[in-house]
């Protein structure tokens, strides 16, 4: 009985904290253009650069969603084209372009393995 009780707890938690992020849920989420669940894998927090604007440093994670929303609405990014991915240690890098707005942007990610699931700690667009 202790052991039941002891898996349906650790299924619990498990469901209580979601699903770890990966490269391929961070990838989905560009590809369709998705800023919302993009903004869902960010640290707590983050460096955001968007083009025309100072690099914003160590930024809530709530901030630079909102930056990222923003950016993809005024500029109808609707998808992404990856161009290269790297890992090294725990850090990972996806580059490639943001499309679907009347212009295309470069977009790098850096994500780094935090507690067993992949954050993303930088975003540049320029």
């Amino acid at each position: 009985m202790k052991k039941f009780l002891l898996i349906i707890g650790l299924a619990l938690s498990t469901m209580a904290f979601g699903q770890a992020a990966s490269k391929d849920d961070v990838l989905n989420a560009l590809k369709k253009g998705d800023a919302v669940t993009l903004s869902g894998y960010f640290d707590n927090t983050l460096d955001v650069k968007l083009p025309d604007k100072t690099e914003a440093k160590g930024i809530a994670k709530d901030d630079a969603g909102k930056m990222v929303k923003d950016f993809y609405k005024q500029n109808g990014v609707k998808g992404f084209d990856l161009a290269s991915d790297r890992a090294m240690g725990g850090t990972m890098y996806l580059a490639g372009k943001l499309t679907g707005g009347s212009k295309e942007y470069n977009l790098t990610l850096m994500l780094k393995n935090k507690d067993g699931q992949m954050s993303v700690i930088t975003v540049r667009i320029n």
